[in-house]
């Protein structure tokens, strides 16, 4: 997996949180994913097709998720409802629309708009893709990048 593809999302991850959010974390070592499953019970998924294909889940763990849709939205979430994975899809929009400004290539690339699934078991990652896990610290909580991207073979073929 190309790092100039994973970049780009790592870094807006950094602005959203430092900016929008006014939480800065700190990045993990990344390493490769054993298990297909995110890590925590909420994530933004970020679909890409084109000259890459694959997704970007944003995991992250029930108190952090409240907190993340209370620093966006101004109000006190206590529990997931509509309103607060609606705010975790707001961030997951920011997110991919920052990375999609700074991402390699020809602009072939499409990047879907976010979904937000809740529970470990509703996400379907990329099979026959490794997935790149890069842990984060928040001063309220973890959250997971997992990067599961490849480029196609014809836009592969096409730079050769």
């Amino acid at each position: 997996m190309d790092v100039r593809y994973i970049n780009p999302f790592l870094v807006s991850v950094r602005k959203v949180f430092d900016m929008m959010l006014n939480m800065p974390f700190t990045l993990g070592k990344p390493h490769l994913k054993a298990e297909a499953l995110p890590h925590y019970d909420i994530s933004g998924i970020i679909g890409l097709t084109g000259s890459v294909t694959g997704s970007v889940v944003i995991s992250l763990s029930k108190s952090l998720a409240l907190q993340l849709a209370g620093a966006l939205s101004g109000e006190e979430f206590t529990e997931v409802n509509e309103d607060c994975t609606d705010a975790i899809g707001e961030i997951a929009n920011m997110i991919a629309g920052g990375a999609k400004k700074n991402f390699p290539g020809d602009g072939s690339a499409s990047i879907s708009t976010p979904s937000v699934v809740v529970g470990k078991h509703h996400v379907a990652y990329p099979s026959n893709m490794p997935i790149i896990s890069i842990p984060c610290d928040t001063s309220a909580g973890r959250l997971a990048i997992d990067v599961a991207l490849k480029e196609t073979a014809v836009h592969a073929a096409a730079k050769a």
